[in-house]
């Protein structure tokens, strides 16, 4: 909640310096000719008052926890302190939560309720030593802003500059950010492959990864095959796209080129409440309608399927990832140019014609994108495939049989009591890996077609 109040009192400061910088600027002009507009004075103003408050905020967020424990750790008595790590963070923990009216494990152990009644006075005048600190830097920023604007002053070179580095910053944690993934995802694999081979991984055609939890256990040596998960991930994710891709594709051309704007201002919100639908509603739907139907549909024309199918997950998924390609694809199809249409017109070809052979051709690598965003949706689904197609990794491409996928056995396998460092564990972060280059090898392929048919049609 602290940290709440002091955004506010930034936030607060930041209007008011930005008021007080487009005042300042007119007051010193004197007459002359400023370099900026006096919103860039204001702007120059706020980021000489947010950015040292914020930097404040920060290093005092990250520094008051370590400096709170040492002082607490400082007054708890000797044989506490003998404890193992894990019991004596959770003292530490226990105090923190009777300070702050939280419930703690032991909420009736003395020595915690003795140092919460310690660490809540501390933790209280931190708190309004933080305010007070964001407050005198913010102070002290804006006051050093107010003496630096002159009539000569470059403010608006100074505020593009200091937004550029931001985007810099920005991009940066986000090309780490991925790295970091991308590390993490390699060091734990490593892992597994050095107990699991990687070509038994890559190409076993059996999974079933159970490990003896004692030495003594057999019949639990676990199997590593990895083909059936991805092969269910496959077939489920070729049904959702059967059933998205044409529908979504047409009722995006219907939507740009045949609708009215009223029925198109209906039909559009309509299609695009399908991606605000949690996906466990769609998990119920397909447990609860879809399967049974498919089920007494298939035993009365002597059809076998389960009640737990690749069909049934496949034709939720395909439900509910519709708005993605029909939205998408309806953007870019509006976004293509009038004149395009109106040439072809002229030419004699009807409107059809028109659709099939410019409008779409030119509108072709959006389309794709929105066809590759559809397709990593699927792949990336786990609660329908849970509820409605199952847990059984089945090496199968008959889709009335109940498959599994990838993101199902990641969540699977991260379960439970296993020990971290185990094959059972470790074999999530297998699967996490190859997802990722299945992923990467789709973004690649998008990019060729999206490369060949731009230079076919700019």
């Amino acid at each position: 909640m602290i940290y709440w109040i002091a955004l506010a009192a930034v936030a607060l400061i930041w209007a008011i310096s930005y008021r007080a910088g487009r005042v300042r600027s007119l007051a010193v002009a004197g007459g002359q000719q400023l370099h900026s507009l006096p919103a860039h004075y204001g702007s120059y103003a706020v980021v000489w008052t947010i950015i040292p408050a914020l930097l404040v905020l920060v290093v005092w967020a990250i520094i008051q926890p370590l400096v709170l424990e040492g002082m607490v750790l400082s007054i708890l008595p000797p044989d506490r302190l003998e404890f193992r790590a894990i019991e004596l963070e959770a003292l530490l923990s226990d105090i923190h939560s009777i300070a702050i009216g939280e419930r703690a494990i032991n909420p009736d152990d003395p020595v915690a309720q003795e140092a919460a009644v310690s660490y809540g006075g501390w933790l209280s005048t931190a708190r309004v030593g933080m305010i007070v600190a964001m407050v005198a830097a913010a102070g002290l920023g804006f006051a050093v802003a107010c003496s630096r604007i002159n009539p000569q002053l470059r403010a608006r070179n100074k505020v593009e500059a200091v937004s550029m580095a931001l985007l810099i910053i920005s991009s940066t944690i986000a090309i780490f950010t991925t790295i970091g993934i991308v590390v993490s995802l390699f060091y734990e694999s490593i892992e597994f492959f050095r107990k699991v081979p990687f070509w038994e991984f890559l190409f076993g055609l059996h999974w079933s990864p159970q490990t003896a939890l004692r030495p003594d256990q057999v019949g639990a040596s676990g199997s590593f095959g990895a083909i059936p998960v991805f092969a269910g991930t496959m077939l489920i994710s070729i049904i959702a796209l059967t059933i998205a891709a044409p529908i979504g594709l047409m009722s995006a051309i219907y939507m740009a080129e045949y609708a009215r704007p009223r029925t198109r201002s209906f039909v559009k919100p309509a299609l695009e409440i399908l991606a605000g639908v949690p996906t466990v509603v769609y998990g119920f739907f397909a447990a609860l309608m879809v399967a049974p139907l498919l089920r007494d549909s298939g035993a009365d024309l002597g059809i076998a399927i389960d009640s737990e199918s690749a069909l049934a997950a496949g034709l939720v998924m395909g439900v509910m990832i519709i708005p993605f390609v029909s939205s998408l694809s309806d953007d870019v199809i509006t976004a293509v140019p009038r004149s395009l249409r109106e040439g072809a017109y002229g030419l004699g070809a009807t409107r059809s014609e028109t659709i099939r052979n410019v409008i779409v051709p030119a509108a072709l690598p959006g389309i794709v994108g929105a066809l590759l965003l559809a397709a990593s949706r699927a792949i990336g689904e786990t609660m329908i495939v849970v509820m409605a197609a199952g847990l059984s990794a089945k090496l199968t491409a008959n889709p009335f049989e109940a498959v599994t996928t990838v993101t199902v056995q990641i969540v699977t396998l991260l379960t439970g009591d296993s020990e971290f460092d185990s094959p059972k564990t470790l074999a999530a972060f297998a699967l996490g890996l190859m997802l990722f280059f299945v992923t990467l090898a789709l973004n690649v392929l998008a990019l060729g077609i999206v490369r060949k048919y731009r230079e076919k049609y700019d």
